[in-house]
């Protein structure tokens, strides 16, 4: 059987992994960064750290921390369940056991609850759904989609995708998604159409290599660009 899970859960990825998931530079780090369903991560207590400036948006961020860490700790045993029953569908390298995927996890995750007061009350962590984002136009720079987009793509339709896209697309002038295997480790469904709605609507669509892999064969990112870069 292969990796599932019944709902999208809180599941936090480190800042290290997502400079190497979106290709970050120094240049990129620089920029007015969205973080679109960031969840747990630590991505944005790390950058904030070193000066960056960075808004996450997710509908977690309406709960107060308590809740959120209740709810990290009643998910995290049944990722770490369906981890250890799918093996092969990970590239055990850079995490080399499962274990050792845990700590990993939960450490991005404490990072997170220990900033999330701070940043919820400052305003970079911010409770919103996709497809609506409440910014305006060309708001940030660079708008980042980390394990939510095209992953649950048997719980999220093609649809959900595309208006969430055209959304982060009107506020930030670049969108890079990563990964696009759905759960399973499986290509998604929704990516080549989704490519093809942005190119007929003439934006520059790639899909570019990544030096990240954990998932078997998830080692790419979406890129969309708008044609009018403000």
């Amino acid at each position: 059987m292969a990796f599932q899970l019944k709902d999208i859960v809180p599941w936090g990825r480190s800042y290290d992994e997502y400079v190497k998931m979106f290709s970050l530079s120094s240049d990129d780090l620089n920029l007015r960064i969205l973080g679109c369903g960031d969840g747990p991560a630590s991505f944005n207590a790390e950058l904030t750290r070193r000066g960056g400036k960075v808004v996450s948006v997710d509908p977690l961020y309406a709960f107060p921390r308590e809740e959120i860490e209740a709810r990290i700790e009643e998910t995290f045993d049944e990722v770490m369940q369906q981890t250890r029953l799918n093996p092969h569908e990970f590239v055990w390298e850079h995490i080399r056991t499962v274990d050792e995927l845990g700590q990993v996890r939960m450490q991005a995750m404490r990072d997170f609850v220990l900033d999330y007061e701070q940043g919820r009350a400052t305003g970079r962590y911010v409770a919103q759904s996709a497809p609506r984002l409440d910014f305006p136009d060309h708001y940030f720079d660079l708008a980042l989609s980390s394990h939510f987009l095209f992953l649950y793509s048997d719980h999220l339709d093609l649809q959900f995708h595309i208006d969430t896209l055209i959304q982060l697309s009107r506020v930030a002038s670049e969108v890079r998604v990563f990964p696009l295997l759905q759960l399973g480790s499986t290509p998604s469904p929704h990516v080549g159409l989704a490519m093809e709605h942005f190119s007929r609507l003439s934006y520059q669509v790639t899909r570019e290599q990544v030096d990240y892999e954990f998932q078997r064969g998830g080692h790419e990112m979406l890129r969309i660009c708008g044609v009018n870069k403000d």
